[in-house]
């Protein structure tokens, strides 16, 4: 009978006081019945149970109608030892009052569960087999059951993460399950089969769907392939459909509106920043990504570098015995047609295993960029404009590829290798034509330039490990040595007409420029981490690195073919630096609450050299300094079930200026616009604080706030008409955000997921023209629908949408972008998927640029945003769990900080 919980204590206690005058009351403990089960549910149970006894059942039939399959012999039994032996293994408790019996359902109730049957290889039931769940990595048995006599069992899991299912029973062979739980509350394995003892089972790998979005104590994951628009795209596509991830016009990455973001690949810097960071990330495909962690306040483990935060994408691991491996090949086509494709493999044989992954892609793209400026007197008189067009080709190829072995001297100790490397030819062609015109917008003259840049970009890293597992309590020891080399050859040419109005030519010049660049990184860390019984984590690391930079600039003026050095531009710099750290981090789980603390320590030594000319004179610095690194964490939940959660985050980050910043070079981008370095840099240091709301680990409301002390950033000077593009110290800068992140899931073909934000950011310094003060509000949203379409079709609709933001001198203008995919299985192992990026072509970047002196200035670059591309991949090889994960070096930051 279905009632609802005010009528079922209305009608108790009628019952109750009518049953006062009853004097031959039934009770549960004594009184008996004789029932029978046949994989039948409990409902019928309960039928059978009242047709014999005067008592009543009370219950919500929402409760109890999933238990279904119930076998029980023919027995006479009480009612208490039935009730006893059908809810095991359940949610539901039941108590008597008087004449009545109420089913409920526990308010304890875990989150999660797993059941099954185990059964022979004859297909019956095995009775009263042992079967336990354990965390994967900690091999912590969390609960224990036996299988009744159907066979089943079911077990209560509190939270998602990966873990393993123990099966035994007498005279069988014992199984374990590697089960992955996500957003599925409920994952029912299938048949277990436990074969008579002797003979080996393989292990069976049973996982459920991967949610988009994973939010931790310390970070949000995002999973790669939990979006099919991801296929066939490149990792900066992906970065930029990972929520708060934003991607201005050269390159810089920001996180809720905050630059400095720190970006590692397997724990392992990329070398780069701004456009050469954004050049490699298209040389990824995004078939060889596994996940994207996101931490606007990394643990006291990761190196302090990164006012932002830290960006660490994890590429995929092949765990499988044999050999294994899956393709990905991917067609693209915008204006031009391109390709993104790779190969992984996996190959164990006892004590040692190889992996690997190659990725290899063909880049053209473009960029139709249009450039105003007008030029005032300090009155406010117009007296020029110059309006620029420049059309940029670039194309190319990349090769990147990883090759890994690790030998298992023993089940406690590892040893390992993994070697990385990278090719990058490309080359980028520039039409360019720059009108000059009157305070009456009348031609003065015209420069015409077709400029070509010619890039070779190599780099290559070995990296040695060492793992040793004192017990299975977790309790480790880790060592990494690596080396990381870069090496970077541009040849430029600048050809520039100058053309009268009547269209005559005035001027003709040539400029050569050869700019070789190298840099050598060496690193050595150890992590110690030492569990302790009472849920209390200690984890403490040493590391020390060494970094040599050698930039040479070599540019030289051609008239009638012959060449003269121009010793202005012209240049040699070298740049030393050691960082040595320490840290401490500690974790405790109480009842409900979650806390982590640590505190990292480094030293920094660094100096930069620049070698004379003919004409310029040699000149140096020094700097030493020692800074101090708090962070902390905690969690705490509202109730058992977790469906309320509280975090806070506190942390101090650093932010070091790029190796090539600091080279106070010049290097023109054309003829009216010059890059410079600037060797008076100094750190910047931020601090961030972030409160937060999780509701049933589905939706996340964050409020944050930071605040940054000569926050480097880019800056605009004007002098004579000529725009001059250094980096500087920004004096103080804020933010202010709330976010919301939530995924819902109104049917089972449908899920949406929406991230947005609402951002303050604020600058003030002093600056060329007086002083800088910016302000303003920017929104950004990014929704995603998912549609399941019968069991092998899957479509996706997303989309992002940024208002005008400010940032220090920029004011970026308003972008936004709409996308579809659709996919198709063509069996367990081979899929198609299909999808096309920016349908409506608006993602463009635009903007102004403000505190110039005497001069306005505005942008629009429109690019190769809109595509479409063709996916094929193809897996093989059946997964395993004992295999390592190679996700990080000792080299973690100073890789970043190569811009060239």
């Amino acid at each position: 009978m279905r009632i609802s919980f005010a009528l079922v204590f209305i009608t108790m206690l009628s019952v109750q006081l009518l049953s006062a005058a009853v004097s031959n009351a039934q009770d549960m403990h004594t009184e008996k019945v004789t029932i029978a089960l046949k994989r039948e549910s409990l409902e019928t149970a309960i039928h059978k149970i009242e047709q014999q006894t005067a008592l009543r059942f009370y219950y919500r039939k929402a409760d109890i109608r999933h238990i279904n399959n119930l076998y029980l012999p023919e027995t006479a039994s009480s009612v208490e030892q039935i009730l006893q032996a059908l809810l095991q293994n359940t949610f539901i408790s039941f108590r008597q009052v008087d004449q009545n019996i109420l089913l409920q359902k526990s308010q304890s109730q875990t989150s999660y569960e797993i059941k099954g049957r185990v059964v022979g290889i004859d297909r019956k039931p095995v009775e009263f087999a042992m079967v336990s769940v354990s965390e994967k990595v900690a091999n912590k048995t969390l609960q224990t059951t036996q299988t009744d006599t159907g066979g089943y069992f079911k077990l209560s899991i509190a939270a998602k993460g990966d873990y393993l299912v123990k099966l035994s029973a007498l005279g069988k062979d014992s199984l374990s399950v590697a089960v992955t739980l996500a957003d599925a509350p409920v994952v029912t394995l299938p048949d277990l089969v436990l074969s008579t003892a002797v003979r080996q089972l393989k292990q069976v790998s049973i996982v459920s769907t991967r949610p988009f979005i994973e939010q931790k104590l310390d970070r949000t994951v995002v999973n790669v392939d939990a979006l099919i628009g991801n296929a066939g795209v490149t990792a900066l596509e992906v970065l930029e459909k990972s929520p708060g991830v934003q991607i201005d016009q050269s390159g810089k990455i920001s996180l809720k509106g905050k630059s400095g973001v720190t970006v590692f690949i397997d724990n392992k810097p990329t070398y780069l920043s701004g456009e050469d960071l954004q050049n490699y990330l298209r040389s990824l495909p995004s078939s060889t990504l596994d996940q994207i962690e996101i931490m606007t306040n990394p643990p006291a483990q990761y190196d302090a570098a990164g006012n932002g935060g830290v960006i660490n994408i994890k590429t995929k691991k092949n765990t499988a015995k044999g050999f294994n491996g899956g393709i990905s090949l991917a067609y693209v086509q915008g204006k031009y047609a391109k390709t993104n494709n790779s190969f992984n493999f996996n190959y164990r044989d006892g004590k040692l295993n190889i992996f690997g992954n190659l990725g290899f892609n063909v880049q053209r793209g473009f960029n139709n960029l249009y450039i105003d400026r007008q030029y005032f007197t300090p009155d406010g008189s117009t007296t020029s404009f110059l309006n620029q067009h420049t059309y940029i080709y670039q194309h190319g190829q990349a090769t990147t590829s990883k090759l890994g072995a690790d030998y298992y001297a023993s089940d406690k100790t590892t040893f390992g290798v993994v070697l990385t490397g990278s090719i990058r030819p490309y080359s980028r062609d520039y039409n360019s034509t720059s009108n000059l015109l009157s305070a009456g917008r009348q031609l003065d003259s015209a420069v015409v330039a077709l400029n070509t840049e010619q890039y070779n970009n190599k780099n290559g890293g070995i990296n040695f490990n060492y793992r040793h597992e004192y017990d299975k309590s977790g309790k480790e020891l880790t060592a990494d040595v690596d080396y990381i080399g870069y090496q970077s050859k541009i040849n430029q040419q600048f050809n520039n007409f100058t053309y009268l109005p009547d269209q005559s030519l005035a001027t003709q010049d040539q400029q050569v420029g050869y700019l070789p660049a190298t840099v050598h990184i060496y690193s050595a860390k150890t992590d110690y981490a030492h569990p302790f019984a009472n849920k209390l984590k200690l984890m403490a690391g040493l590391k020390s690195s060494f970094t040599k930079t050698d930039n040479l600039a070599d540019y030289a003026n051609v008239i009638n073919q012959v060449s003269s050095p121009d010793y202005n531009l012209s240049n040699h710099f070298i740049y030393k630096e050691n960082i040595n750290a320490a840290y401490i981090n500690v974790n405790k789980d109480f009842n409900k609450l979650s806390i982590e603390a640590g505190l990292r320590f480094e030293n920094t030594n660094s100096d930069g050299h620049q070698l004379g000319n003919a004409q310029r004179a040699d000149s140096a610095f020094q700097r030493n300094y020692n800074s101090l690194f708090p962070t902390f964490y905690a969690s705490y939940k509202l109730d058992t079930m977790s469906n309320n959660q509280f975090g806070l985050k506190i942390g101090r980050r650093i932010d070091r200026p790029y190796y090539q910043d600091l080279n106070p070079f010049i290097s023109p981008i054309d003829k009216f616009t010059y890059y410079l370095g600037n060797p008076l840099l100094k750190p910047s240091y931020s601090t961030e604080f972030e409160l937060s709301h999780t509701y049933k680990n589905k939706f996340t409301t964050a409020i944050s706030y930071g605040t940054t002390t000569d926050n480097v950033n880019e800056t605009i000077e004007i002098i004579n008409g000529i725009y001059y593009d250094r980096p500087g110290n920004i004096g103080t800068s804020t933010y202010k955000s709330i976010s919301v992140d939530g995924t819902l899931d109104p049917t089972k073909w449908l899920s949406f997921h929406l991230y947005s934000e609402l951002t303050q950011t604020e600058s003030k310094s002093a600056f060329y023209n007086g002083y800088l003060h910016t302000k303003g509000t920017f929104v950004y949203v990014n929704p995603m629908l998912q549609f399941k379409i019968g069991s092998t079709w899957n479509a996706q609709l997303d989309g992002n949408y940024r208002s005008k933001l400010t940032s220090a001198q920029f004011i970026l203008g308003s972008r936004g972008q709409v996308n579809m995919a659709v996919s198709k299985k063509l069996s367990p192992s081979t899929s198609l998927k299909l999808a096309v990026n920016d349908i409506f072509y608006s993602n463009i970047n635009q903007g102004i640029i403000s505190n110039l002196v005497n001069t306005n200035a505005s942008y629009r670059n429109k690019n190769d945003t809109r595509y479409g591309v063709l996916t094929f991949s193809y897996r093989f090889g059946k997964t395993i769990s004992d295999q390592r994960k190679h996700d990080a070096n000792g080299a973690e930051s100073e890789q970043n900080r190569v811009k060239n």
